[in-house]
């Protein structure tokens, strides 16, 4: 005859998680968080306002025509001639718009690219080599980034007149090429993505610095690549003053600077407030593509610099 044995198991401590959930609720709907919820909406709500407002402007102003780009009110809707307006800044003047369009593409990516790689490169040297006046070289470079772009444009415009390149394309090409935030990047990118035991592993495989660098370092530092290829392509892109004061001829112009130079004749000739208004916002459109496309990069490359 068997007998049946019943094993009573520890009594468990109950968790209720209910309090906390109560708890929670009840504070997230306690004055203090709804005043500090909506302040923080309504400045979002601002904010986003206020910098969509001449977008939204710009946006509907170059659907209009002449007779209602002056005849209404800037937010108000005319009859829709964006296409002609479209045609008309393509085709005005043996369409000089799309040569000043390509020039700036020409600046913004070749530039940015071959800036971006050496600021890379520049960055890991400084973070995976050892050499005498590692440190004060690397501060020199910080100390670049503090230099405003506008005061040291009179230097560059000299030396470029020394080696004469001004008025050519390479007057815009060869400073852009020097990137010191874009270093200062690097190193910290570097520092987080690039593991020193990676490196050691690789050579003790046999491979040489230049195939550890392109091979290995490299694909690691692709959300570093793509961020500070962004920031520079922005730079290049909106780069007036540098453009002004290196070129004269207008078939050398980037966008933006073919546009200042119809904008400067509309006192004189009015016409060329649509062709003004439209080349605009054609030019707004690659940089929105530019930061759609590469969000996914930058975004995390900005996550990883913050943690560093």
């Amino acid at each position: 005859m068997s007998t049946l044995t019943h094993t009573t198991s520890p009594a468990r401590p109950r968790t209720d998680p209910e309090p906390a959930a109560a708890s929670e609720r009840r504070r997230r709907t306690s004055p203090g968080a709804l005043l500090s919820k909506g302040v923080v909406n309504g400045l979002l709500i601002v904010a986003a306002f206020y910098t969509l407002m001449p977008v939204s402007w710009l946006l509907l102003a170059a659907t209009k025509n002449p007779r209602d780009l002056f005849g209404t009110s800037g937010f108000a809707l005319g009859d829709f001639n964006l296409f002609t307006n479209l045609h008309h800044v393509f085709t005005f003047n043996d369409g000089i718009y799309l040569r000043w369009f390509g020039n700036s593409v020409l600046y913004s990516v070749i530039g940015s690219g071959a800036s971006t790689f050496l600021s890379v490169a520049t960055g890991y040297a400084f973070d995976k080599y050892d050499f005498k006046g590692k440190e004060k070289l690397f501060a020199a470079v910080l100390a670049g980034v503090l230099v405003p772009t506008t005061v040291i444009q009179l230097p560059m415009y000299l030396l470029a007149t020394k080696v004469g390149v001004v008025n050519t394309y390479w007057a815009l090409l060869l400073p852009a090429l020097v990137n010191p935030f874009g270093v200062y990047l690097a190193r910290v990118f570097s520092e987080g993505y690039v593991p020193n035991e990676v490196l050691e592993a690789a050579r003790v495989d046999g491979a040489g610095e230049v195939r550890t660098f392109a091979g290995i370092a490299l694909p690691m530092l692709a959300p570093a690549f793509m961020t500070i290829f962004l920031f520079s392509f922005t730079a290049s892109w909106n780069n007036f003053f540098g453009a002004l004061v290196m070129l004269n001829d207008e078939k050398l112009y980037p966008v933006n600077l073919g546009l200042f130079m119809w904008n400067s004749v509309t006192q004189q000739q009015p016409e060329y407030y649509s062709l003004v208004i439209t080349g605009s916002l054609v030019a707004v459109v690659p940089l929105i593509v530019a930061f759609v496309c590469l969000q996914r990069f930058w975004r995390s490359g900005l996550t990883a610099g913050a943690v560093k």
